[in-house]
Order: structure tokens, then C-alpha cells, then sequence
């Protein structure tokens, strides 16, 4: 008998796993909350000038998406995300049970926020956190792009985030500003 292997994203592994899977379904994670909590030094901001990524900061709960992954692929996807997420060490890799849209209750990989690792900003004020976004860049582009990203999935998943949203106005009018 195969193990079922699921994976849970909250962030830009809900629009772009980049990874086979066989099954997507909506997905909560409890205990945990999608935050912006983390300094990007690569995807999203360098070391001279950090931006802000999201984690699963303690508290709360997070609606995400959970990816089921045929046991074939498992050990190439396993790979990718450790690359993807893990270019400096920021999570925590860990197994969380969730609840999945259709009721079941699986077993999911997902990678919480390390609050003892230096880049841990943990709880910034809005402000702050649209200061940090503001003007970032990295490897992977601009960081208010990852946070529109943001903002524009979870309303297409159904989910109105208003601390995301609030956030997104923020940014847009420093951005504006800089103009």
C-alpha cells in the first residue's frame, strides 16, 4: 500500500506549485496564520535592501491549497520545494494535518516560519511591513508584485483577506508616492 503524500501552500505555491501533482483541493491549516514575517534576502529583496515574504507565523488559522502527489514524483517534488523554499533556511519543515474543502483530513508537508532564524522579522506593524515592500527587489522580482499575486489568488480561491488587501493599499500609495 502507498502512502498518500500531500503538500500544503499558503503563499505562491497555491498559483504556481511549479511540481506534478495529482489532486488540488482548497485546504485549512489551524494553529498557524499567513503572515508577512520573514526578511527576503533572495526571491524578494536583497541583503542590502530586504523585502518581506510570508510565512506561517503561530495563531490563528490559514486558508491555503493541499496538493496530493503521486509516490512516483514524491522524491523529485520533495527536492524542488526544499531548493524553492529553503534558499536560506528560513522554514521549519514540518507535517500538519489539515482539512480539506471536500471534508477529509490529510497529513500535509508544509514549511513553518523558523522564529529563531535571524531573518524571523516577526510581528511588523502594517506600516512597517509596507516600508519593507515598498521599493524591493530580488531574484524573483519585485516584492509588491508577490504581494498583488497574493491578494489577486486568494480572491480568485474565494478568500478575502483584509490585512492582505489593506496591506496591498499601503504599498500602492508609497509606491505612488516614490513616483
Amino acid at each position: 500500500m502507498s502512502v498518500e503524500r500531500w503538500v500544503f501552500g499558503y503563499g505562491s505555491l497555491m498559483w504556481r506549485p511549479g511540481f506534478a501533482y495529482v489532486e488540488r483541493q482548497s485546504a485549512t491549516l489551524h494553529g498557524r496564520r499567513r503572515a508577512f514575517c520573514i526578511y527576503s534576502v533572495h526571491h524578494r529583496g536583497t541583503y542590502e535592501r530586504p523585502g518581506l515574504v510570508l510565512g506561517l507565523a503561530p495563531g490563528g488559522a490559514v486558508r491555503g491549497a493541499a496538493y496530493r502527489v503521486a509516490e512516483k514524483d514524491w522524491g523529485e517534488v520533495y527536492a524542488y520545494l526544499r531548493e524553492r523554499e529553503q534558499p536560506t533556511e528560513t522554514y521549519v519543515e514540518s507535517s500538519a494535518n489539515v482539512r480539506l474543502a471536500d471534508g477529509r483530513r490529510v497529513e500535509t508537508l508544509v514549511f513553518l516560519s523558523d522564529t529563531h532564524h535571524p531573518q524571523w522579522a516577526g510581528a511588523l506593524s502594517l506600516e512597517r511591513q509596507a516600508e519593507l515592500i515598498a521599493g524591493a527587489t530580488g531574484l524573483s522580482g519585485k516584492n509588491v508584485d508577490y504581494l498583488r499575486d497574493l491578494v489577486g489568488h486568494l480572491r480568485a480561491e474565494g478568500v478575502h483577506d483584509a490585512v492582505m488587501a489593506k496591506l496591498l493599499g499601503l504599498v500602492e500609495a508609497r509606491e505612488r508616492e516614490a513616483d
